[in-house]
């Protein structure tokens, strides 16, 4: 008996929605797995999810993209850009209108929400644990998103399932495609580590292609130089 499977894909992600169901429902003899759903905007900026089919004892994967800038909502008259912020709070109002009647909840995130601020040296907020703990709180039962920028957050949520993606073959299709000119031996090329977090994937790369392998130190606070952040 196969599993019931629902689609969620917020207007963030349509595109890809669109697509990922195209290639499932190729698999599966033509059947859509794609549940319409909405997040409409009160005047005042507010917002609401309405779901417009039953989820009850399916597999929900909800599918967003926190990093679409291009989508806007009116507020008090005023276009007003999404912010990763918005994005986020219409994911939590999916899961919440699922009302506990899917029998599991998938979040697929790209890029991991607040995945930059995985760590604080002060009185700061930690918010990607926050996220992972409200998700968990929430009924999620595992989240999906690619190459992290610190893996290690899933040691917030031990009992909530995440599965961090490495990219490195899309990532080398692509730049191997663009680029039909490169080199690729030591004489001509090096891989650079923008920071720490990005050291094992550039560590893995050089050791693919037999090339160097290079990291920016950067300081943050008082320095006599000014440096940019991340």
């Amino acid at each position: 008996m196969q599993e019931k499977i629902g689609l969620i894909t917020l207007d963030s992600a349509e595109a890809i929605g669109l697509r990922v169901n195209q290639i499932l429902s190729e698999w599966r003899g033509g059947e859509s797995f794609l549940i319409p759903s909405k997040c409409p905007r009160f005047s005042s900026g507010e917002g609401k999810c309405i779901i417009k089919e039953s989820v009850r004892d399916k597999d929900i994967y909800i599918l967003l993209d926190v990093c679409n800038t291009s989508l806007t909502y009116q507020m008090f008259g005023e276009e007003n850009r999404m912010s990763p912020d918005d994005h986020y709070q219409d994911l939590k109002r999916v899961i919440a209108a699922c009302g506990g009647r899917a029998r599991r909840i998938t979040v697929i995130m790209p890029f991991l929400y607040e995945g930059r601020q995985h760590r604080k040296t002060t009185r700061e907020s930690l918010d990607c644990a926050v996220m992972l703990r409200e998700l968990e709180n929430m009924g999620v039962h595992s989240l999906i998103t690619f190459d992290a920028h610190d893996p290690r957050m899933q040691n917030v949520v031990p009992l909530m399932g995440m599965e961090n993606v490495s990219p490195a073959l899309q990532f080398t299709q692509a730049l191997l495609t663009e680029y039909e000119d490169l080199v690729l031996d030591g004489e001509h090329m090096m891989f650079i580590a923008p920071d720490e977090g990005a050291t094992e994937r550039a560590v893995f790369l050089a050791s693919l292609f037999g090339v160097n392998i290079g990291m920016f130190y950067k300081r943050r606070g008082n320095c006599s130089v000014p440096m940019r952040g991340d």
